[in-house]
């Protein structure tokens, strides 16, 4: 018996790293799992790889639309959901004097505007259906940020605030809201990246993905409101 048997979950940017980590050690604990990305080929390698227990729907979380049309899919297929996770990122950085306009609000549509729309069309259906669980992926920027990470470091700051406005609306309607925040993830983007390259301490996706289940199974009751796993020698303590 899975720890997740029968629950519909959402997890977006669930075609690579962090979220495909999730969507496969959900879909392994027996839950039904829609996976999101803007890449419908991606998404297609991914379900086929985890199995009927998968759905993959293209989704652009820019756009609301999408978004909205993303839910109404899920509950037309699945009847119900039950968890949401809000994993899709992306990271564009640079000295706050020479970002331009068009960086800055790329990285806020998706990091944050992005899970706004998610987190509004979960409550919808959450807050009638007597419960749910929304996980929101952060980032140890949230407390810490890098150099030169103002875009980024900013929505996951903002994500902390979302997150806890969330769990507090959603208290007395049993709809849990929590926020988990990744040191050094070793993913598909950061594989050739310079910090690969400079061998900072990595996690896998499968320990975050750890993580992330054991926030989802928790019965409704109970909490893990904020939770942070990083590789033990990661430089954060104090790298601030």
């Amino acid at each position: 018996m899975g720890k997740l048997d029968g629950k519909v979950t959402i997890v977006t940017g669930g075609g690579t790293g962090i979220g495909k980590g999730i969507a496969r050690a959900f879909a392994a604990e027996g839950a039904q799992v829609v996976i999101t990305s803007r890449s419908e080929q991606t998404l297609n390698e991914v379900a086929g790889e985890l199995g009927d227990q998968v759905l993959a729907l293209p989704t652009d979380l820019k756009v609301e639309a999408q978004i909205t049309a993303l839910f109404e899919r899920t509950i037309a297929e699945m009847g119900h959901l039950d968890i949401l996770v809000n994993n899709a990122g992306v990271f564009e950085g640079g000295p706050i004097e020479e970002l331009s306009l068009e960086t800055w609000q790329h990285v806020m549509d998706v990091n944050l505007t992005g899970v706004f729309l998610c987190t509004r069309e979960a409550m919808k259906i959450m807050k009638p259906a007597g419960g749910g669980r929304i996980i929101n992926i952060g980032s140890i920027s949230a407390q810490m940020p890098r150099m030169n990470s103002a875009p980024y470091s900013t929505t996951k700051h903002a994500l902390v605030g979302l997150t806890k406005s969330t769990a507090l609306e959603g208290r007395d309607f049993g709809v849990v809201a929590s926020i988990l925040h990744p040191g050094n993830v070793l993913t598909e983007l950061r594989d050739n990246s310079t910090l690969a390259q400079n061998q900072e301490p990595m996690m896998s996706t499968d320990d975050i993905a750890m993580a992330a289940l054991t926030m989802a199974a928790l019965p409704l009751n109970v909490n893990m409101l904020e939770s942070i796993v990083l590789p033990v020698e990661q430089k954060y303590i104090g790298r601030g």
